[in-house]
């Protein structure tokens, strides 16, 4: 069995392309039915964001299993495959599983560090569990990546410091004014920056919003976004005044904020901090203004500077997600190398136990005159026997294949307890043998193992 996953991104493909590879939730159900009917596939999830579109695969093959996967996404997307195999990546067992690590954690997003991500792909995969198309694997590995993701932001500081000029810009006011509480917000101009900092100054407690663009139809429509007030950028100025928190982004070739007007609305003010961003070029805001006492100006080198600053701390937090990464994919290793030596533990397991029953029964038979508690004791005392002789042997034989040699530490296992004509009916069968009380418990607890996943908590960017 092997595990891949095909996919493209950000990186690979203009928004133009991944736009045509989008999944509607709606038809999730029907399209993680089709994969599973793909050749070779054994399990799937499917992860699809703005910024990626991703299949994940468990296939019992490798060979031809690209042009399988390909030959799904031309199918389900009525696209030919010449059209976008140029923009796919596929990557296949170790470095599939190092992959759905990176994305998780966020070190593979546009936004180093974006939590978003790790929700999305706990979505993806609480999904396909509940449509039956995860088995064993992704079972294991889904459930071990939202783990590492949440470990990821929990443990480092990766999502602490803004990386966009709209965060920043939040962070910096956050130094003025401590929270945005009863603060008035005015956006100059309507533009998409804006728009994006005034909706994060809006989640942080800003409660007014007051938007003045040129075109009063333009700023009415943004407005509208917030519960804002529209004016045009005149009726602004005369409530210059009011405004404890000022966005600049007209397009305007000459300044539209000059130093006289913020002055006379400070006296207004009666010198109470005024915080004003300009993130237009050329600037609306005279740079002359910042002289001014309790105002606070910000341009977009400002913030960017910011930015890159808070890049390079995320940088560095990353190369600790990295070797929390390198961790993971050594457990799931190890994991996956004890997944041969269950069915020959189980093995073990029923033929003790049918052993230990059928001796039973012979000295039950022989002592009649013992009553139902002397039956039970004895039953206890003897099963206890047999599972401390047992525990040795299974737990060296884990260790023992997961180590280079492990096929042939299985091989001699087998050999020793003879368990060949066991595991051969179990093949042939495709089921395991009557079960025991002793492998009745192991099968509880694999089966616990890969129980429906929930983590507490929100795996919202908000929750985050």
């Amino acid at each position: 069995m092997h595990i891949v996953v095909v996919g493209l991104n950000y990186r690979t493909a203009p928004v133009e392309v991944r736009e045509r590879f989008t999944f509607e939730q709606s038809e999730l159900s029907e399209a993680l039915s089709e994969l599973l009917q793909t050749k070779s596939v054994m399990e799937g999830v499917i992860v699809a964001t703005c910024n990626r579109t991703e299949i994940y695969v468990v296939v019992d093959r490798l060979h031809m299993c690209g042009y399988f996967i390909r030959s799904f996404m031309e199918r389900w997307f009525d696209i030919p495959r010449e059209e976008f195999t140029k923009h796919l990546y596929i990557y296949e067992d170790e470095q599939a599983i190092s992959h759905l690590f990176r994305v998780t954690c966020g070190l593979d997003s546009m936004v180093i560090g974006e939590t978003q991500i790790l929700g999305q792909i706990r979505t993806a995969f609480l999904q396909s569990q509940q449509e039956k198309a995860t088995g064993t694997w992704f079972n294991m590995l889904f459930k071990q990546a939202v783990t590492l993701g949440k470990r990821a932001h929990s443990e480092t500081s990766i999502g602490e410091s803004a990386v966009s000029v709209s965060y920043a810009a939040v962070e910096l006011g956050k130094r003025i004014f401590g929270a945005f509480d009863d603060k008035k917000v005015l956006i100059l101009g309507a533009g998409k920056m804006s728009e994006l900092t005034v909706k994060h100054l809006y989640a942080n407690g800003a409660e007014e919003v007051i938007v003045a663009n040129r075109t009063l139809a333009r700023a009415e429509e943004l407005a509208s976004k917030f519960k804002g007030t529209p004016c045009t950028i005149e009726q602004a100025m005369k409530r210059l005044h009011e405004v404890d928190i000022l966005i600049s982004s007209t397009g305007a070739k000459d300044y539209v904020l000059n130093s006289a007007q913020v002055s006379e609305s400070m006296l207004k003010r009666k010198s109470r901090p005024m915080f004003l961003i300009d993130i237009a070029v050329p600037r609306d805001i005279d740079p002359n203004i910042a002289e001014l006492d309790n105002v606070f100006l910000y341009d977009i080198d400002d913030l960017e500077g910011i930015v890159e600053s808070n890049l390079e701390m995320r940088r560095a937090e990353a190369a600790k997600i990295e070797v929390m990464i390198a961790e993971a994919m050594d457990e799931f290793q190890q994991w996956l190398k004890t997944l041969g030596v269950r069915p020959a533990i189980r093995a073990l397991q029923e033929k003790s136990s049918s052993i230990h029953e059928e001796t039973l029964q012979s000295l039950f038979n022989k002592l009649p005159e013992l009553d139902e508690h002397q039956r039970k004791v004895i039953h206890r005392l003897t099963k206890s026997i047999v599972n401390q002789m047992m525990h040795d042997p299974i737990n060296r034989i884990k260790e023992m294949t997961a180590g280079k040699d492990g096929n042939e530490a299985l091989e001699y296992f087998t050999r020793i307890f003879a368990l060949e004509e066991d595991l051969k009916e179990t093949r042939e069968n495709g089921k395991t043998p009557e079960k025991s009380s002793a492998a009745q418990k192991e099968l509880s607890k694999e089966k616990h193992e890969n129980k429906p996943f929930a983590i507490k908590g929100s795996l919202t960017p908000a929750g985050l």
